[in-house]
């Protein structure tokens, strides 16, 4: 087999990473082609082994597939609207299906052990014949399962005899897996396929349900009980989706991104997870796959505001109440030279034990290896972090208001002070950067401007709570940082904030400083900032973190760029006063969502989605950029913006 042969290979064995849906239930998710075939899916949480891994290795991982039986045909996707049901047409010389796969939401702050993905088909034009293929991997094929007949609820026959029509439960380890059908399931080794046609209008349905090895059999499934269930999981979302204040330009975009971040939430503790998936290479072929099932404290934290702006406060105050449980318990753990109280990553229930290790025995998506589960950047010190909870806290927490969460407790605010106090020790040191380098720590800008961002609002709070404090030591802590920002974090030849002290490499991440207050939008220093890096890491509105090969950061290979960083362009953009610019960059950049309008992490060279998909800060960063973005645009019709203070034009359209 030549070269390209096996690249056709890869090609037809993978498919790209945004031909994707996601579905959930608020404590686990899956992800689903277009082609209909549940290619991720990690049981019971988020942070779970994979049940189905087909996204890291086509022949070990496991998949759950159906659809036509017909090598013919095409199929397209979308969510129905305002939910996370997620449809699949297809298309075949026979006529036209659809298929509709969801989790009922578990509404319930107990974490389940029991979750249920549905999947429905209808016939709506011809005859069609489907085919189903269900053969999990559980503990990502490395905990082989035996396929038992089931007689349903109260039975205990079981053997390894055929799949009883209708129902067969794969038996794991430490999970089981029941899957029922509305039609005939046949054997095929330990794992079960199926076949049923429908003529136009006739229905046809499946349910997996995964639960704690030796769990009580589901109750038998039935078309109509699962339609019931399907309008059940409508109104939820929708009913969801109503409650938003958001009434700007981009509702569909807004809202599709507010329950991709609800969706990637684990409700019983409110913490957000980084993505659903683990693995997914931000360069093919590369080493950059890394396990983003879990919750930064980074990423959480900067959700607050963004919750509050679209009125979602129950969500904003349930992250804060997690986030308020890890200062609390970390603030007065010791810690040596060099270490912090406060991890950068948690599992979604404060868990910090989330070692790394290599699957040697997967192949990675498209040969991008190794693929790592658990992630030993847990282990860094990134100073920013105390400046994102304090942002979060100060806006959530921070008692502005009825719609801005229930305030903080005294004994909460002796937590957040000691933090504070230790991070005055902290703050004026060498860390490992808010990207998770592998590279040496350096004296991070970004780092810096965040540790004022964190004396900054521990100041404010002190002062509206009037509870007591070291003031005086945050004081001189907070405008210390600042001054030395100025003094080592500005480049002269480059006329701009750099990524650290000993360089002139220019840092994405510092598009933030404007949106916390560390700099003013339209300040000539931060406008050269800004034109420093349109020249040097913009590119055709997408934006590079840095730029690996004059900053290297101890891996091989390069990236595409970060969508993270393309949203916050465009509002620091748009908070500079160019309002085109920032508007048509916006539009641009929504050009490169998927289908079904989510994202992955980043954007190759050729506009294909690279990275864990879908990635949460990204969706959160859409709906930053927007809300600015509408709320500059509506000063500009009121006659109250502020003039283009740009130092060079914007750049032509073409």
């Amino acid at each position: 087999m030549t070269l390209t042969d096996h690249l056709e290979c890869l090609v037809q064995r993978y498919p790209l990473i945004a031909d994707h849906g996601l579905v959930g239930d608020l404590q686990t998710a899956a992800v689903i082609s277009s082609e209909g075939v549940v290619d991720w899916y990690a049981a019971p949480r988020f942070d779970s082994p994979g049940i189905f891994s087909a996204l890291l290795d086509h022949d070990v991982g496991g998949h759950f597939s159906l659809g036509p039986d017909t090598p013919d045909g095409t199929s397209k996707q979308l969510y129905y609207p305002g939910t996370a049901v997620l449809v699949t047409r297809f298309m075949s010389p026979d006529g036209v299906g659809e298929l509709m796969d969801w989790m009922p939401p578990l509404l319930s702050p107990t974490p389940s052990d029991r979750h249920a993905l549905i999947r429905v088909l209808r016939c709506m034009r011809g005859t069609i014949r489907f085919r189903l293929e269900c053969a999990p991997r559980f503990d990502f094929g490395r905990d082989r399962h035996i396929l038992s007949t089931d007689e349903g609820p109260g039975s205990t026959r079981e053997g390894r005899g055929s799949a009883r029509e209708g129902r067969a439960v794969f038996r794991g380890a430490r999970l089981d897996a029941h899957l029922q059908a509305t039609f005939p399931l046949r054997r095929q080794g330990d794992d079960v396929d199926g076949t049923v046609v429908l003529n136009a209008g006739e229905t046809a349905g499946v349910a997996l349900t995964v639960c704690d090895a030796g769990g009580e059999a589901p109750e038998p499934i039935a078309v109509d009980g699962l339609t019931e269930r399907l309008w059940q999981a409508i109104r939820f979302w929708q009913g969801w989706v109503r409650t938003t204040r958001y009434a700007g330009r981009w509702p569909d975009m807004v809202h599709r991104a507010a329950i991709t971040l609800k969706l990637l939430t684990y409700l019983p503790t409110g913490a957000p997870i980084a993505a659903a998936t683990m693995g997914l290479p931000e360069q093919v072929g590369g080493e950059r796959n890394w396990d983003y099932r879990y919750t930064w404290i980074r990423d959480g934290s900067l959700s607050v505001r963004a919750l509050l702006d679209l009125g979602f406060v129950e969500e904003a105050t349930a992250f804060t109440d997690w986030l308020m449980r890890r200062l609390s318990e970390r603030a007065d753990l010791p810690h040596g030279p060099g270490g912090t109280p406060l991890q950068i990553m948690y599992r979604v229930d404060g868990d910090p034990d989330l070692p790394e290790e290599m699957l040697g025995h997967l192949e990675g998506y498209r040969r991008s290896a190794p693929v790592r589960v658990g992630n030993a950047a847990k282990d860094q010190l990134q100073l920013d972090i105390y400046g994102e909870a304090l942002y979060a806290l100060a806006q959530g927490r921070g008692a502005h208001g009825p719609d801005d969460g229930p305030g903080l407790s005294s004994r909460e605010w002796k937590a957040v002070a000691r933090v504070l106090d230790e991070l005055t020790t902290l703050w004026d040191q060498p860390d490992d950067g808010i990207w998770e380098t592998r590279g040496g720590r350096q004296d991070f800008t970004f780092s810096r401007v965040m540790s004022w961002v964190a004396f900054d609002r521990g100041l404010r709070l002190a002062d509206r709570l009037s509870w007591p404090a070291d003031v005086a030591r945050w004081r001189t802590a907070r405008d210390t940082v600042f001054t030395q920002v100025m003094e080592k974090g500005w480049h002269s030849g480059r006329r701009a904030f750099v990524q650290h002290y000993e360089d002139d490499v220019l840092d994405s991440s510092l598009l933030l400083a404007p949106r916390v207050g560390f700099a003013s939008p339209t300040d000539p220093d931060w406008l050269s900032t800004l034109d420093a890096m349109e020249s040097s890491l913009v590119s055709d509105s997408l934006v590079y973190r840095y730029d690996p090969h004059a900053s290297p950061d101890g891996l091989r290979g390069s990236e595409g760029t970060f969508s993270l960083c393309s949203f916050l362009w465009v509002d620091a953009v748009a908070r500079a006063g160019c309002l085109e610019q920032a508007r048509f960059a916006f539009e641009k950049m929504l050009t490169y969502a998927n289908h079904v309008g989510l994202f992955a992490e980043e954007i190759g060279p050729t506009g294909e989605q690279l990275g864990n998909f879908p990635q949460a800060f990204t969706h959160l960063a859409l709906i930053m950029a927007a809300t600015t973005l509408d709320d500059a645009l509506d000063r500009l019709v009121q006659g109250r913006a502020p003039k283009r203070r740009r130092s060079t034009p914007p750049p032509h359209l073409w």
